[in-house]
């Protein structure tokens, strides 16, 4: 059995409207590498240390689909949108498998 792979992150949209279209754009590489999101914003409480105020976290079938994602033309299209209207901390980490 493969341990699946997530990718997490913490982000700040300083451009709520041209975020959008990262959203958008990043929906063909979500699809194409079997992503599913499980946290897309919502509330948060910052129990300990600094966050940046939007949380996403997004499974896929394994790690090297969480990384081929990442590297992928469609979702650095994506990124391309999104870097210059938002700041983010993300990380790729291998899922447990009990």
């Amino acid at each position: 059995m493969t341990a699946k792979g997530y990718w997490i992150g913490h982000v700040t949209v300083d451009d709520p409207q041209g975020y959008q279209a990262y959203r958008t754009a990043n929906a063909a590489a979500f699809e194409k590498y079997g992503a599913k999101f499980l946290v897309r914003g919502g509330e948060m409480e910052v129990v300990e240390g600094d966050l940046r105020p939007r949380t996403v976290v997004i499974e896929f079938p394994s790690l090297e689909a969480a990384r081929a994602c990442y590297l992928s033309p469609e979702y650095q299209h994506a990124l391309s949108l999104r870097t210059p209207i938002s700041e983010a901390d993300l990380c790729i980490v291998e899922g447990w498998l009990g």
